[in-house]
């Protein structure tokens, strides 16, 4: 008992049960005889509790701070206090959203694939430069086998760039019993100069070999080809030569 409506109503019982005095009721419960005395000179709010209770039917989303700015424009003198008072007496608070709904009980694992190239998985991985620029890395591995696929770094990797590494290697990775990648004619017309005879046009190469490191020894290859097809240079005193050895020779 704290409030003075409790002593009030603690004092009435003990003065109708016991027949004590008031002053004595005052004593037993250590309440005040002023604040047992007091009677309420509070007006009615009966017309503004029905105003209030109707503003809350049509606006059923606003609070009693929106309730007292529209009570306030209808010219009723009340502050804040009072509406919010009546406003929690009349059990009118908005009713709150309810949160997301989340799924209840353990989780199923994802099963691991049995085969490889079932299932790939993307990630990224951020770093920065000495300079602090920043530049990320797309990731793609097999989930069976563990094994990264390729590895694209930039400094920025949209959407339309996920999706094409991911169809580009999709294509070049075709993989059968022996886990081999075979490069077929989508290269070639992409890249008409790698074209190579009918009977060595099928590459095959290990499957963690960079794209980079392929492309450069495609190069090596090329240049290589042009050394060999060049016309042979007579020395004075030897053997022919291939023009491209004269460097080597001198």
């Amino acid at each position: 008992m704290v409030t003075p409506a409790a002593h009030r109503e603690a004092a009435a019982y003990l003065q109708q049960t016991y027949e004590m005095s008031q002053r004595r009721a005052c004593r037993v419960i250590d309440g005040d005889r002023a604040s047992v005395r007091y009677q309420a000179r509070r007006p009615d709010d009966g017309e503004l509790r029905e105003r209030l209770k109707a503003l809350a039917q049509e606006r059923r989303r606003f609070g009693y701070r929106r309730l007292h700015v529209l009570l306030r424009r209808e010219g009723h003198a009340v502050n804040k206090k009072r509406v919010q008072r009546l406003y929690r007496e009349e059990r009118l608070r908005v009713r709150q959203r309810g949160g997301r709904k989340r799924a209840m009980g353990t989780r199923r694992p994802i099963e691991t694939p049995a085969v490889a190239n079932q299932r790939w998985s993307l990630d990224f991985v951020a770093d920065q430069f000495t300079d602090g620029r920043r530049f990320r890395i797309l990731e793609v591995y097999d989930d069976c086998t563990r094994e990264c696929l390729a590895l694209v770094a930039d400094t920025s990797i949209g959407g339309r760039r996920v999706a094409r590494a991911g169809r580009d290697h999709r294509l070049a990775r075709q993989a059968g019993d022996d886990r081999q990648r075979q490069r077929h004619g989508t290269d070639v017309q992409r890249h008409p100069g790698m074209g190579r005879p009918a009977q060595d046009r099928l590459a095959l190469h290990r499957p963690r070999q960079a794209p980079a490191e392929r492309l450069q020894r495609e190069l090596q290859r090329q240049a290589a080809r042009r050394t060999a097809e060049r016309d042979p240079v007579q020395l004075p005193g030897g053997r022919p030569r291939q023009a491209g050895s004269l460097a080597a020779g001198l």
